[in-house]
């Protein structure tokens, strides 16, 4: 099958690229107005891009009349937002943040998700995610249907039991977040292999141990 990309609308080439580039990482992504209120939105088109600087991406589409969504305006209105991943514990409040509320309602309101003070930038991190990483703007990227935030990582927020921090590792056995697939599905992240087998003679390492 051969499909000239040229030939379809917009949304059919996305109907298309969103189930095929699967699965995708979430960012719940938290900022906040001028008034103070903190809004909370989820981002499926996100993703790392660099570590030197360390870097990421979210790409957030526009709404008719190119009215923008309040994550946009925000970051553009002050360069600052805060980009969570969402685990299997708070998946089904994360999704509902997507939902539409009037500006000066906070959806972390509207689902019961708490908040905490982060250490550089204004909006506020969420406390239940078991990671946030603290971004200001790097550059912004527009489109005709499109605003693409790059954002420098400040500080990284992680739930006590996730890193070994003298080694900078991740213990994987502790961390489940979910990921978008395609239509209105979602996945878990719990079924995991190794694509190369253990040493012989090798001490085994604790924190890649998957339960």
């Amino acid at each position: 099958m051969q499909i000239d990309f040229a030939t379809l609308t917009a949304y059919q080439r996305y109907k298309l690229m969103a189930s095929l580039i699967v699965p995708r990482p979430i960012a719940l992504v938290t900022t906040q107005n001028a008034d103070g209120v903190v809004n909370a939105a989820p981002f499926s088109m996100f993703n790392m891009l660099g570590e030197d600087p360390p870097i990421l991406m979210i790409s957030i589409n526009k709404l008719q009349d190119h009215h923008l969504k309040d994550t946009s305006a925000n970051i553009l209105a002050n360069g600052e937002f805060v980009v969570h991943i969402a685990d299997e514990p708070m998946a089904e409040q994360m999704h509902r943040c997507g939902e539409t509320l009037p500006s000066t309602h906070s959806e972390l309101d509207h689902v019961g998700l708490t908040t905490a003070p982060c250490m550089a930038v204004r909006p506020p991190r969420i406390k239940e995610s078991p990671v946030a990483f603290e971004c200001r703007l790097s550059e912004t990227l527009e489109t005709t249907s499109r605003h693409i935030f790059i954002g420098e990582v400040l500080w990284l927020h992680a739930r006590e039991d996730l890193i070994d921090i003298e080694r900078h590792r991740v213990k994987l056995q502790n961390y489940f977040p979910v990921a978008r697939f395609g239509a209105s599905y979602y996945i878990r992240t719990r079924d995991r292999f190794a694509m190369e087998p253990e040493k012989p003679g090798v001490e085994s390492n604790p924190i890649d141990q998957l339960e």
